[in-house]
C-alpha cells in the first residue's frame, strides 16, 4: 500500500512537472548553414544555452511564463521567436540574418568599396541609429559622442564652428559627401551646420593623413558622409522634434523608381529657432537663431551610378537681444548676421565608356553675405572636382591608379583678395596593396599634385595590416601632409573684426609627418557577450604651422609660421560591448598637443589634454521600447584672453554634456520619442565672471573709460570652447513607410 502510494505521488509529481517544464529543441541556421555557439534564451527567466558545431541546441523552458525565445548570434540581426500555439515536440527550424555590422563596406581608405575588416587604413563606421541616439538638427552637433572628435565653437555670438580631430583644429579636418570633397574654404566654417543627419545612411572616420588619395589637405583625418541610397529607401520618410527651446526640426524624405533601372531619393530638411535667449544676462543670445532649410535629390541608375544636387539656404544671426534686421551692419546694435546660400552637384559613374574605369565629380558654389557688428564679408567660393581612378589586381598584387583635377575660385571684399584667386590643381596617384601571405599585408602608396605657387606637392603612405586570427588586427600607418592656408575663409576670428588681423610675414604652407598604431580585438563569449575593444597611438609633426597668437596683443590677432615644430600625440581606446538586449561603447582619448616658437614650447588654444565619451543603450525584447544615455567628458584647454588683467580663468574646467533619449514603437511605421539634453544643464557661462569681454559695448566706444572699463578689455567672443545653451527636453514623431 506505502509502494503504491508512493508510485502515485511520483506521478502526480511527474504530471505537475510536465505542466511547467518543458524542453525545445532546434538549429539556428545562417545563409552558409548552421551557426555554432549562436546564443538562445528566454525572456522571462535566465535560462539560456549555446547552439553545438551542428548549429542545434536543447533549452528547459518554463511554460507558465512568457513563453518568448531570443536568438542571436555575432554579425546577425538577433530574432525574437514565441512559442504560443508552437508544437514544441518538433524541432525548431530558426534562420537569422545578417546585420553587416562586422562587414562595413567602407570606401574612405581606398576609394574602391572593401569590407571594413580587410582595410589596412582603420575605419571606424557609425550608422544612421548612432545619430538617433541623441537627435541633432545637423552633422556638426551630431559627431559629438565619437571618440576623438571633438566640434568646436569658434565665436559665442554666430556660434560657427568646426570639427576637430585629435586635437587638431578644424581645418585639418577633411569633409567629405559621398567620397566627393564639397566641404571646403567658406563651408569648413558655416556648411557643417547645413548637412542634416536625415540624410545619413552612415559616416566613416579616418584618423590621420589620407594625402595620397585624397589630396594634400588631409592632414589630420577625413570625415566621409554617405547619403541615403535611393533603392533602399523607404518610400516615405518624416522625423520631426522640438525642444523647450522652441527648436523645430523636420527631415521629410521619399523615394521612388522612375524606371526599370532609375530610382530617385528627394530629402527636405527644415530648421527653425527663433527665440532669443539671454540666460546669462549679458545681454547677448546665448545661442545664435537661425532658419535653415536644405534639399536634397540623388538618381541612381544601373546599382552603382548616381547623381545628386542639393540646395541649401540659412539666415543666421547672434548679439543683443534688442537687435532685428533694420540694424545689420549697423554701428547702433550689435550683431554678427550670416545669409548663406549653397549648391553642390556630387555624381559617380562605374564603367565610363566601358574601360572599366570610375569617375567621381563635384561641384559646390557657396556665397556668403555677413555682417560682423558694422564690418561687412561678402564672400563667394567655387569648387569643382573630378578624379578617374580604375584597379588591377595580379597575383598578390592589387594596384589602384588615378588622376585628379581641382579647380578653385575665390573672392571676397577683404584686403587680403585684391582680385579673385584661381588655380588648377592636377595630380595623379598609385596605391599598391600587396599580400605577402593571409595574415600581412603592405600599402605604398604616392600622390603628386602640382600647385601654381607652390609647384610639385608629392604625398606618400605606407601602412601595414597583420591579422594573426579572425578577431585580432594590428595596423601601421605613416603618411605626410601639405595643407595651403587661406585665413578669412578658414578662420572665423579672422572674420569677426573684434581684433585686427595682423600677418607678419608671407605664409608658407604646413608641412606634416603623422605614424598611427591601431589594434583591434574583438570577443565573444559562451553566455552571450560580444565585446570589440580598439586601441590607437599616433605622433603628428609639423613644420611651418600657421597658429592664430591672441597673447602677444589683446586688441590683434597675429599670423606666421611658426619659428619651430609643432606636434599632436596621444593613445586612445575604445569599447563596444552587446549583450542581449543591452549595447554600448565607451571611449576616452589622452592627447598632448604643443608648439615651439622661437624656443618658447606653448600648449595652442582649443585644445584638450583627454576626453571620454560614452554610449549605453537598452533594447525590450520585442523591440517596442528603448534607453538611451549618451555623453562626453572634456578635459581643461587653454583659452585666449582679452588681456592680461582678463578676470577670466586662462584654463576652462572640466565639463560635461549629457542627454537621454526614449523610444516607443507604437507599431511597424510610427515611432514616438523624447528625452532630455544637457541634463546637467551646465554651461560654460556658469564658469566665469563674464562670457563675452565687454559686451555692454560691442564697438568700443568707452574703451579708454577707466570706470567703465576697469580690466582695460575691448569688446570680443573668442572666449567659448562649449555650447552656451543649458538643459532642454525633446519630443519627436518619426513615421516611416517601407
Amino acid at each position: 500500500m506505502i509502494l503504491i502510494m508512493r508510485i502515485l505521488i511520483l506521478f502526480c509529481f511527474l504530471l505537475i512537472g510536465n505542466s511547467l517544464w518543458g524542453q525545445v529543441r532546434g538549429i539556428v541556421l545562417g545563409p552558409e548553414g548552421p551557426l555554432a555557439g549562436a546564443n538562445v534564451w528566454q525572456v522571462s527567466s535566465s535560462s539560456g544555452t549555446t547552439t553545438n558545431e551542428k548549429g542545434a541546441f536543447t533549452l528547459t523552458v518554463s511554460e507558465n511564463t512568457d513563453e518568448t525565445l531570443v536568438f542571436s548570434y555575432v554579425g546577425f540581426t538577433p530574432k525574437t521567436f514565441s512559442l504560443e500555439g508552437i508544437d514544441t515536440s518538433k524541432p525548431l527550424e530558426i534562420q537569422l540574418i545578417p546585420d553587416g555590422t562586422l562587414e562595413e563596406i567602407v570606401v574612405t581608405s581606398g576609394l574602391i568599396p572593401i569590407k571594413r575588416l580587410e582595410s589596412t587604413i582603420p575605419v571606424e563606421v557609425y550608422g544612421a541609429s548612432f545619430f538617433k541616439r541623441n537627435p541633432t538638427s545637423s552633422l556638426f552637433e551630431g559627431l559629438q559622442n565619437i571618440n576623438g572628435v571633438r566640434p568646436q565653437i569658434n565665436c559665442s555670438v554666430c556660434y560657427t564652428g568646426d570639427i576637430q580631430i585629435n586635437g587638431l583644429q578644424g581645418p585639418y579636418t577633411f569633409v567629405l559627401i559621398d567620397g566627393m570633397p564639397i566641404v571646403s574654404s567658406l563651408s569648413s566654417v558655416y556648411g557643417l551646420n547645413g548637412i542634416p543627419t536625415g540624410l545619413i545612411e552612415r559616416v566613416e572616420v579616418v584618423k590621420g593623413p589620407a594625402g595620397t588619395l585624397y589630396g594634400s589637405q588631409a592632414v589630420g583625418g577625413l570625415i566621409n558622409v554617405i547619403t541615403k541610397i535611393p533603392e533602399q529607401s523607404p518610400q516615405l520618410y518624416f522625423d520631426s522634434f522640438s525642444t523647450s527651446w522652441n527648436e523645430h526640426n523636420l527631415d521629410l524624405g521619399f523615394s521612388t523608381q522612375l524606371s526599370e533601372n532609375l530610382f530617385q531619393l528627394v530629402g527636405i530638411n527644415t530648421f527653425f529657432y527663433d527665440s532669443p535667449v539671454d540666460n546669462n544676462q549679458d545681454g547677448f543670445t546665448d545661442m545664435s537663431l537661425q532658419k535653415r532649410v536644405s534639399f536634397f535629390n540623388k538618381f541612381q541608375w544601373k546599382k552603382n551610378n548616381q547623381l545628386a544636387v542639393r540646395f541649401l539656404y540659412e539666415d543666421r544671426w547672434g548679439g543683443e537681444m534688442d537687435w532685428n534686421s533694420r540694424f545689420r551692419g549697423s554701428s547702433q546694435i550689435y550683431a554678427e548676421s550670416i545669409y548663406t546660400r549653397r549648391y553642390e552637384i556630387i555624381g559617380q559613374h562605374r564603367d565610363v565608356w566601358g574601360s572599366g574605369l570610375q569617375m567621381q565629380y563635384s561641384f559646390t558654389d557657396h556665397h556668403q553675405d555677413s555682417s560682423y557688428g558694422d564690418i561687412p564679408y561678402r564672400g563667394h567660393d567655387r569648387v569643382g572636382f573630378v578624379q578617374v581612378f580604375g584597379q588591377e589586381k595580379w597575383e598578390k598584387h592589387q594596384l589602384l591608379f588615378g588622376a585628379a583635377t581641382r579647380y578653385s575660385f575665390y573672392n571676397d571684399n577683404t584686403p587680403a583678395t585684391l582680385e579673385p584667386d584661381r588655380y588648377i590643381l592636377p595630380g595623379i596617384f598609385v596605391e599598391d596593396e600587396f599580400s605577402f601571405q593571409e595574415s600581412l599585408e603592405i600599402l605604398a602608396g604616392l600622390r603628386w599634385d602640382f600647385h601654381p605657387t607652390h609647384k610639385n606637392i608629392w604625398t606618400p603612405r605606407v601602412g601595414l595590416r597583420w591579422t594573426p586570427n579572425e578577431q585580432t588586427r594590428l595596423r601601421l600607418n605613416y603618411g605626410t601632409g601639405f595643407r595651403v592656408v587661406n585665413l578669412f575663409t578658414e578662420e572665423h576670428a579672422a572674420l569677426s573684426g573684434a581684433r585686427e588681423v595682423i600677418l607678419e610675414e608671407a605664409l608658407a604652407p604646413e608641412q606634416s609627418q603623422s605614424i598611427h598604431l591601431n589594434f583591434s580585438r574583438k570577443f565573444y563569449t559562451t553566455n552571450g557577450w560580444i565585446l570589440g575593444w580598439e586601441l590607437q597611438g599616433w605622433y603628428t609633426h609639423f613644420e611651418n604651422q600657421i597658429l592664430p597668437d591672441y597673447d602677444t596683443n589683446p586688441d590683434e590677432i597675429r599670423y606666421a609660421n611658426l619659428d619651430g615644430f609643432s606636434f599632436s600625440k596621444g593613445i586612445s581606446t575604445n569599447l563596444d560591448f552587446r549583450f542581449r538586449n543591452f549595447s554600448g561603447n565607451l571611449g576616452t582619448s589622452i592627447l598632448n598637443v604643443r608648439a615651439r616658437n622661437e624656443g618658447r614650447l606653448f600648449r595652442p588654444v582649443f585644445t584638450e589634454n583627454w576626453s571620454g565619451v560614452w554610449s549605453l543603450n537598452y533594447r525590450s525584447s520585442r523591440g517596442k521600447w528603448g534607453l538611451d544615455y549618451t555623453g562626453n567628458l572634456y578635459g581643461s584647454m587653454r583659452l585666449p584672453l582679452a588681456g592680461e588683467n582678463d578676470p577670466r580663468p586662462e584654463y576652462s574646467p572640466v565639463w560635461s554634456l549629457q542627454n537621454l533619449k526614449m523610444s516607443w514603437e507604437i507599431n511597424s511605421q510610427w515611432q514616438v520619442y523624447g528625452g532630455c539634453k544637457n541634463l546637467l544643464d551646465w554651461t560654460p557661462a556658469d564658469e566665469v565672471p563674464f562670457l563675452i569681454a565687454r559686451a555692454e559695448d560691442p564697438f568700443d566706444q568707452q574703451i579708454n573709460d577707466p570706470v567703465n572699463n576697469p580690466y582695460g578689455l575691448s569688446f570680443d567672443p573668442t572666449y567659448i570652447y562649449a555650447p552656451n545653451q543649458g538643459r532642454r527636453f525633446f519630443v519627436g514623431l518619426q513615421w516611416v513607410l517601407p
